[in-house]
């Protein structure tokens, strides 16, 4: 879909080539599944991101911040608007506090840290994605997870009706942290995260390193190699969506190119020309099979981007 003319010259005066139109996005997920953004950028910089929020905001113009690509299913028919995908990679160290932007990666900031010796984030050595996606998703494993490590992070809001950029600056409680979950993504805040701030604590860099080798051991024994999404659904209280989805005899199940793991049914994979219609089809099933079974309604810890019909 073409560009409001006033927005698109913005965006061209400010990025001139690095700006790229119907870019599709299933190159820039992990499960290779996603229609084309309107306009797509590439942000190195916090400058960057703060110049596009600014044009986006300011001609009302949808802006979806982009990390590692996992854990978000995006449409066929894409998405409209500017899509940037941040790949900010600053890190600074004050001791045990340590100050990165929102597009570092958390499994090489995981082994970073490591060689450091800084504890208290080993248990993300194993999630893809950026930091800033994870205080998003309150990502977690392992008995850890972002709640555990932020102290606070930095970010921009629209003001003045869009035309102007607020920085504003919240701390861990103002986050709201849940299971898989924080503030931001309940209320879907219209901010952009430029960089967090991590709470660590001193630790011998060989034993984090034998803590990391154990969870990608585990990981790979229980997880499956391929293109995936990421954990489907969360885990209702008290059980395990994998487990429910299993006993519904589901593991297994192929609805066009999209497949329901044979080694963790709580994962679904891309095993060749998947759609994301495929997948949601795939969702949907799992879904009624189990509240019809069980009685529980699977919540989604992947997130539906783009156009979807209700």
């Amino acid at each position: 879909m073409p560009l409001p003319s006033p927005a698109l010259d913005d965006l061209h005066a400010a990025f001139g080539d690095r700006l790229l139109l119907d870019e599709p996005l299933a190159r820039h997920t992990s499960a290779r599944i996603g229609g084309p953004a309107d306009a797509f950028l590439v942000a190195r910089t916090a400058d960057d991101l703060r110049q596009a929020a600014r044009i986006a905001w300011a001609h009302a113009l949808p802006l979806f911040i982009l990390g590692g690509g996992s854990n978000i299913l995006i449409s066929d028919s894409g998405v409209r608007g500017l899509v940037v995908h941040n790949r900010t990679e600053h890190i600074a160290f004050d001791g045990p506090t340590v100050t990165a932007g929102s597009g570092v990666s958390t499994i090489q900031l995981a082994r970073r840290l490591a060689t450091r010796g800084l504890g208290g984030f080993e248990w993300a050595i194993g999630i893809p994605g950026t930091l800033g996606g994870a205080v998003y998703g309150n990502a977690g494993a392992h008995g850890g997870d972002m709640a555990g490590v932020v102290a606070r992070v930095e970010a921009v809001t629209p003001a003045q009706g869009g035309r102007a950029l607020r920085d504003v600056v919240w701390s861990n409680a103002d986050l709201g942290f849940e299971y898989r979950s924080s503030i931001l993504k309940r209320e879907r805040r219209r901010c952009v995260i430029l960089s967090v701030t991590l709470n660590l604590h001193p630790a011998d860099p060989e034993a984090i390193r034998a803590r990391m080798a154990e969870y990608t051991g585990a990981r790979k024994r229980t997880q499956p190699p391929g293109a995936t999404i990421g954990s489907m659904f969360k885990n209702p209280p008290g059980d395990y969506a994998g487990r429910l989805i299993d006993a519904a005899g589901l593991k297994g199940t192929r609805i066009g190119g999209a497949e329901i793991s044979e080694v963790h049914a709580n994962f679904f994979l891309n095993v060749g020309g998947a759609t994301a219609g495929d997948v949601k089809a795939l969702i949907d099933l799992a879904r009624r099979e189990v509240q019809a079974r069980f009685g529980v309604w699977l919540e989604l810890e992947v997130e539906l981007v783009g156009e979807w019909r209700r």
